[in-house]
């Protein structure tokens, strides 16, 4: 492992709601980050698919990873998501990569795929805004 994936997991593992969620990180690397989790019962909605919630948040966390790996400790600025398809299988994966990064801010994107009887389908694409964090006064 790496010593950028090792500090991934120590963040990841400070996340008490990532924690609760059984979130894993499973790359870590320069401009990429790939984030995922086994679909339970608990993370659905009414209709019986994954909550859009759940997937907004697989975003928003695998975009800042993906910022924060070009710039060091980030945070959200802002983000989009658009939902594709209902989320239907067993594990949801969320591939962020840096399109663009700067000395304070990087542009990042994230698709958030499904893995279930059908294959893997994308369910959602994210595009977001990160910024280094500054250190408090």
């Amino acid at each position: 492992m790496s010593e950028l994936f090792d500090f991934g997991q120590q963040i990841l593992a400070s996340q008490p709601f990532s924690a609760l969620l059984g979130t894993e990180l499973t790359t870590f690397e320069p401009g990429k980050a790939v984030l995922s989790l086994t679909v339970r019962d608990e993370l659905k909605q009414q209709h019986g698919f994954v909550h859009g919630g759940v997937l907004s948040y697989l975003a928003d966390n695998a975009l800042t990873y993906a910022g924060g790996s070009m710039l060091g400790d980030s945070v959200t600025s802002e983000y989009k998501i658009n939902y594709l398809r209902p989320a239907i299988g067993d594990r949801l994966i969320a591939t962020a990569t840096v399109i663009s990064s700067g000395k304070t801010q990087a542009v990042c994107q994230c698709i958030i795929s499904v893995i279930g009887e059908q294959g893997e389908r994308h369910v959602a694409v994210a595009q977001g805004t990160i910024t280094k964090a500054t250190p408090k006064a």
